[in-house]
């Protein structure tokens, strides 16, 4: 009787070991959904259905795209959080959602680092500081004088409070030593037309105001990603006149934390293969953004690096949520 009680124990850990395998093997057995937390149409939505297209064709089965929208992303991110983590509800993940918002709220119904599973970037962006034509300034440094001597204070328009064009912003302000007025907008698109229209003097934009510099509509004069944005690569970097600054967005798929590694690693070979494939980067870089695939453990040190980076920013900028 013991015997065949230690041959069942052996028989039980081995289907546990294997399970994970199994699972990967035959995964995905049917659609999977990828939660995406704007509106149709914004930046992460046209990254997302790209993105959707690809794995639809790599992994078999179609994936499908949910605009889940509300609370700044966290309403999408909730209900990640809470189905179940058999790789087959996926997250579009904002740096905004995941890195910005535990700082805004007071209380955030996940942890992003407990609950979450990163399994790959697909894209990173600098901001561009972008001016209205009409702002007498050719570069950062004539930029930085006129703000100074600017009375009253120059206006910069962002996507709302505690938005990337925010925060990105304050921390230029005060690493400059400028003062600027910040008038939030209900998003990125109202913040570029009342820069355009000259409502305000400035903002820091996202690439995809692109097409917009390169029509002269609005001046750029500085990018805030670490190096030359290949969007525009005559543009100097904000570093290039202050000395450690950088600050740029991204977007990843993140899945329930509990997702079986095997499944992760499928997800982020396949997406990895997506993002890199020619096309698929032409077309990123067509519609205003910079491909940057990764490896799980390079996406997972991105967020939490980011996570503690912008702390002290939304502490210092006062921010509330609107």
């Amino acid at each position: 009787m013991m015997r065949l009680n230690n041959q069942f124990s052996i028989l039980l850990l081995s289907l546990i070991v294997l399970c994970p395998a199994a699972w990967a093997q035959n995964y995905p057995t049917k659609p999977i959904r990828l939660l995406v937390p704007i509106p149709a149409g914004g930046g992460p939505d046209i990254v997302g259905r790209l993105v959707a297209a690809r794995l639809s064709e790599s992994l078999g089965q179609q994936v499908v795209v949910e605009n889940r929208v509300g609370a700044n992303g966290t309403v999408a991110g909730e209900a990640v959080v809470k189905s179940a983590p058999d790789g087959y509800t996926l997250l579009v993940g904002m740096d905004s959602l995941l890195t910005i918002n535990p700082h805004l709220y007071s209380k955030m119904p996940f942890d992003p680092l407990q609950d979450l599973t990163p399994v790959a970037s697909m894209v990173s962006n600098g901001f561009f500081l972008a001016i209205n034509p009409q702002v007498p300034a050719a570069s950062l440094p004539e930029f930085i004088e006129y703000a100074r001597q600017a009375s009253p204070p120059l206006q910069y328009a962002s996507g709302g409070n505690g938005s990337q064009h925010h925060l990105t912003m304050e921390r230029l302000k005060a690493r400059a030593g400028v003062n600027l007025l910040h008038v939030p907008y209900k998003g990125g698109t109202p913040a570029t037309i009342a820069t355009l229209q000259g409502e305000v003097s400035a903002m820091m934009s996202g690439t995809s105001t692109a097409v917009q510099i390169r029509a002269g509509k609005l001046r750029a004069i500085a990018v805030a990603s670490n190096t030359r944005s290949s969007l525009l690569p005559n543009m100097p970097t904000v570093a290039e006149s202050l000395p450690g600054y950088s600050a740029h967005s991204w977007l990843g798929i993140f899945v329930p934390a509990g997702t079986p590694q095997s499944i992760v690693q499928r997800l982020q070979r396949d997406l990895v293969a997506a993002i890199d494939e020619p096309k698929a980067q032409s077309r990123l870089v067509e519609a205003g953004f910079e491909p940057k695939s990764s490896t799980q453990q390079e996406f997972a040190k991105l967020v939490r690096d980011e996570l503690e980076k912008w702390r002290p920013v939304v502490k210092m900028s006062g921010a509330t949520p609107d």
